[in-house]
């Protein structure tokens, strides 16, 4: 009888990481692709709504208005024609918000100013003591 004369082989102990890698680098995609889409804002055109007008019959509300060269103006009753600081809004705000703490305070904005005027204009008249404001629209 012939016997076959076996080849002992080694064992391998390595493991193929090949697959691991093409996994690994398929999630990294992954992950670049839509970590820029969860912290982008959406581009939405806002829908037209019709809002009731704000009751004013029992006082006349107080209005802060801020042009398109971001200077600021208060009408309360009367002429807004000459532009005021930034710490006079406030302080204006504080004097009639003193005498009537129920006083409507409304902001108007041109259509061409920045996000960022109008909300500094909010965050003066908040630290002035507003509870509220509200917008003026067309």
């Amino acid at each position: 009888m012939i016997r076959k004369h076996k080849k002992k082989h080694k064992l391998n102990a390595e493991i193929n990481v090949v697959p691991y890698i093409d996994v690994m680098l398929v999630l990294l995609i992954i992950f670049m692709v839509t970590a820029p889409m969860l912290t982008q804002g959406v581009k939405l055109d806002l829908p037209q709504a019709s809002a009731d007008p704000v009751d004013t019959s029992d006082t006349e509300p107080m209005i802060v208005s801020v042009d398109l060269e971001g200077r600021f103006y208060i009408n309360v009753g009367g002429d807004d024609l000459d532009p005021i600081t930034a710490n006079d809004v406030e302080d204006r705000v504080q004097k009639v918000l003193s005498a009537n703490p129920r006083k409507l305070i409304l902001v108007r904005g041109d259509k061409n100013v920045t996000y960022q005027q109008i909300i500094s204009l909010m965050t003066l008249i908040q630290r002035a003591g507003a509870p509220s404001v509200g917008l003026v629209t067309e």
